[in-house]
Formats: C-alpha cells, sequence, structure tokens
C-alpha cells in the first residue's frame, strides 16, 4: 500500500460543523472551542464565516471570533463575495476561504448563480487577494455528486480545479458534499486531479458521512496521494442548502485510524475528546463519533 507517514488535519468543526447548528452556540463557547481544538494540536481550522446572519445566524458572531482566535496558525475564514472578502481582511484575517460548486443546481440554490458566474465573480476578488499576500483557499462542493444533478462528470471538477490554480489560489478542498463517494470514486478523482494540477497546489479531501463511507474515501484517498483532509470534531456539520447532507467525518475517528496505522497526525487523542466533550452538552443532536461514544460508554460504565 502506498501510503503517507503523515497526514495534516485542517479542522472544519467551528465553521462548517456549527453552521447548521439550530441552536445558537454563545461566542465564549465557540471561542473556547476553538482554544481546546489549537490545545489538541490542530494547525489548520476552519473558525467562523462572513456570511449574511440572516441566511446562517450561527455565524453572526464573526468578527467577535476572529478577534479572540487568531495566532501564528493557519486560521480560516469562510468569505463566499466580495462583501464576506472586505470584512475579512478588515479583521486581519490572512487565510480565506471561498466556495463555489461544481452543480450549476447545487450553485443556484445555494447562491443564486450558475457555477460559471460565480468563478467569473470570484476571479478578480481572488486575485486582488494574492496581490496582497493572502492565503486562498477554495472549497469544491459537490465534486462526486449533486443532491438535484447526480453524478458530477470528473472532468467537470478538474475544470474548475484548474480555473481556481489560473487564479492564483493556493488549496483546493475537494468536497463529497452530500456522502455518495465510494472509494472507487475517491480513488478515481484524485488520481486525475493529482495527475492534471500543479503539485505545488495543496489538494486536501473533504468527506462527509452520510452513508458511513468516509473513512473507507480517506484510506482510498490517500492511497491516490492525498495527505491533506478536512475532519469536523464530533462529526459535527451538514450543509443548510444540500438536503440529506450529514456531518462531516468526525476528527476522533480519522484520529483514531491513522494513529492505528502508524500514520502521524501531531493531534492528541485525549485533548480532542475534551473537546467534542465540551461542545456537546450545547448541540441539539447528540455526537455519533465512534470514538466519543466509546468515550462515554467507558465512563457510564465505571
Amino acid at each position: 500500500m502506498e501510503l503517507p507517514e503523515r497526514v495534516t488535519l485542517i479542522e472544519v468543526g467551528p465553521r462548517d460543523g456549527l453552521q447548521n447548528e439550530k441552536n445558537f452556540i454563545p461566542t465564549k463557547n465557540k471561542i473556547e472551542f476553538i482554544s481546546l481544538l489549537k490545545n489538541a494540536g490542530f494547525q489548520e481550522m476552519e473558525l467562523t464565516s462572513y456570511v449574511s446572519p440572516k441566511w446562517v445566524p450561527q455565524m453572526q458572531d464573526a468578527e467577535t471570533v476572529v478577534e479572540n482566535c487568531l495566532d501564528d496558525a493557519r486560521n480560516f475564514v469562510l468569505a463566499p463575495n466580495k462583501k464576506g472578502i472586505e470584512l475579512a481582511t478588515e479583521s486581519g484575517v490572512k487565510h480565506v476561504a471561498v466556495f463555489v460548486g461544481v452543480s450549476n443546481t447545487f450553485n443556484q440554490k445555494n447562491i443564486n448563480k450558475t457555477t460559471e458566474e460565480s468563478m467569473n465573480e470570484l476571479r478578480p476578488l481572488i486575485e486582488n487577494l494574492k496581490r496582497k499576500g493572502y492565503f486562498v483557499r477554495a472549497c469544491i462542493s459537490t465534486s462526486f455528486y449533486c443532491p438535484f444533478e447526480g453524478r458530477i462528470d470528473e472532468n467537470d471538477v478538474l475544470k474548475v480545479c484548474q480555473d481556481f490554480e489560473e487564479m492564483g489560489v493556493d488549496e483546493l478542498s475537494v468536497a463529497d458534499t452530500i456522502g455518495m463517494a465510494n472509494p472507487r470514486d475517491s480513488y478515481e478523482l484524485f488520481t486525475l486531479l493529482k495527475h492534471h494540477l500543479r503539485a505545488t497546489t495543496l489538494l486536501t479531501a473533504h468527506f462527509h458521512d452520510t452513508r458511513g463511507m468516509a473513512i473507507a474515501n480517506i484510506f482510498a484517498s490517500m492511497q491516490a496521494g492525498i495527505d491533506r483532509f478536512d475532519t469536523s470534531a464530533g462529526g459535527l456539520g451538514g450543509c443548510p442548502f444540500a438536503p440529506g447532507a450529514s456531518g462531516n467525518v468526525a476528527s476522533e475517528d480519522v484520529v483514531y485510524m491513522l494513529s492505528q496505522m502508524g500514520i502521524s497526525t501531531g493531534i492528541h487523542m485525549d485533548k480532542l475528546l475534551a473537546a467534542v466533550a465540551y461542545i456537546s452538552p450545547l448541540l441539539s443532536k447528540p455526537v455519533s463519533s465512534k470514538q466519543f461514544s466509546l468515550l462515554k460508554n467507558v465512563s457510564q460504565h465505571q
């Protein structure tokens, strides 16, 4: 098996994980959650997003979260449009994430634009960010399947990735938004992308665990040469614009698998589980990750 010796996990719980949470998580608790995750060893993290509170009420405290959580690590803030990017750059953030859906229908339902319209709008914004020295991460939704259009053509994903490369983005996060990908899909798409994209572009896989396939997809992606993965503490998440999308793959489950395989992540499992235990009472539904469930069962029987 061709597997990496070390894998980088990008913690997306505070942003992607909490954005669809029904309960508003108090700002002080979000800040503490982020602090605990950083203490667990995460060097890259999505902190929050500058989006309209009308559409994503959970992110209404983005400015305060950023004020309290910026450090020397790679802290991403999602900024989906010109207004969001302006707010992000004013906040002192140096790492900005943008997004687009490969599926036209998904993109239109999400931000009322076709994929091509979104890319045309993002181009001058990204080029301006790069001129100013920002790190830009492009999140590419519906890279495998779309809830409205079905299976997505690999070449459509490649074209979006190559267009983002031409704009100068530093990282591409390629997402299985509704958790329908299987290991063969994952291996084939990432093999294609690794073959055609620049070696200098960071390539990250983002899996949702809707059908329990995320861990298997991560394994297949590693065999295709991927060593960066988005994960979410507690498996928090879901997409408000993608019917049927469950949470992201749980950080603790990925850390466990990788550690058992002798692959380094730099993440301390006990501290990660402490962060999940901290946030779980504030959530509208129970945390269902395997490692956290095991921890709770052991605690109850002691």
